[in-house]
């Protein structure tokens, strides 16, 4: 029953989340494909994912922990946190401090979780920011 409560959870979402990519406006010098259609595709597999748990829930679904759940629900906080630090501290620096913790809460070393948080930060800033030309949130370092 809980997987079927999540599916119609997740279908609702999917449904807001495809109204609301409708509902942004494109610019007179946007793209063939515009801004609307990536963010209708994630709802759309989040739609049909969704309706996979209705049709065919889990007979003997098991739940995690309570100490797994809160943990996962902290990670949501600090993806959250990473929205809203985003514009203060900029694109590379933020996303660093956030992949850095989330890589440590994954299972890597101290060291191993700050190599991991640079090199996935400095790597996705090159691949949008230089390579793609995309707009990144720029720090208080102009990066």
């Amino acid at each position: 029953m809980s997987d079927r409560i999540l599916g119609v959870i997740g279908v609702a979402l999917a449904a807001f989340y495809i109204w609301q990519a409708t509902l942004i406006q494109e610019s007179f010098m946007s793209d063939p494909v515009g801004p609307k259609t990536f963010p209708i595709i994630i709802g759309v597999i989040l739609g049909l994912s969704s309706i996979y748990f209705i049709i065919k829930p889990d007979p003997e679904p098991q739940w995690a922990s309570f100490g797994r759940t809160m943990e996962v629900l902290f990670a949501a906080a600090v993806l959250f946190g990473y929205a809203y630090a985003l514009p203060i501290g900029g694109f590379v620096l933020t996303t660093a401090i956030t992949a850095m913790f989330l890589s440590w809460r994954l299972g890597a070393g101290p060291v191993q979780a700050a190599i991991a948080g640079a090199t996935i930060s400095v790597g996705i800033y090159v691949l949008f920011g230089v390579v793609l030309g995309l707009s990144l949130a720029r720090g208080p370092w102009g990066f």
